[in-house]
């Protein structure tokens, strides 16, 4: 089975995160995408951010409807701080049937010769890249890769801080956010009296 990697705080989970999902479970040769739900660093405490297990129930109840779409703790159990290598060599261990793929946007794209054993991640995996409109320019290795695939997903310029910015001013984003999360998020007064 040919697995994306989806990873990210989801703090919360939005509908753009959703819709770069399933286009890539939908029109590409990933069998399913798993959401990773990055776990708070113990050495980086921010007050913004939910616990890890609320953030994880967000995913789940976001992708609850989709079958090529599931909802990970895989790095809740690594140890901190946690690099994408080591979740990869893990995950590698546990599922040694399984092909693992990186999803990620054009804006860690720029970045991702500064991360740990890149070159490794590259030699293992594929990287499955949608668009951003951010500034600046990926590395010259990077163009025309045999590893990277630029995908034409839509491009989704919401982003979780502006989420919880809106809903600590009151403003009404329900249309941003799946259903289910939208409930579990007004059910549980999330986020409105955070610092965004």
């Amino acid at each position: 089975m040919n697995i994306g990697l989806y990873f990210g705080t989801f703090n919360p989970i939005h509908v753009g995160h959703l819709t770069i999902a399933n286009h890539l479970a939908e029109r590409s040769d990933l069998d399913q995408v798993w959401f990773v739900v990055t776990p708070q660093s113990p050495f980086k405490k921010k007050n913004n951010m939910l616990d890890n297990h609320q953030r994880l129930e967000m995913v789940y109840r976001a992708t609850k409807d989709y079958t090529k779409l599931r909802p990970s703790d895989i790095e809740f159990g690594l140890k901190q701080p946690n690099y994408t290598i080591d979740t990869l060599t893990y995950l590698y261990e546990k599922f040694p049937e399984y092909q693992f793929a990186l999803i990620m946007g054009e804006d860690n794209l720029k970045s991702f010769h500064k991360w740990k054993n890149y070159e490794l991640i590259l030699e293992n995996h594929n990287i499955y890249v949608y668009p951003r409109l951010t500034g600046g320019k990926v590395d010259t290795r990077f163009n025309n890769h045999p590893k990277i695939f630029n995908i034409s997903a839509p491009i989704m310029e919401l982003s979780s801080t502006f989420i919880r910015q809106e809903i600590k001013a009151g403003r009404n984003i329900r249309p941003m956010l799946p259903d289910k999360v939208w409930h579990y998020i007004d059910e549980m007064n999330f986020y409105k009296q955070f610092k965004s």
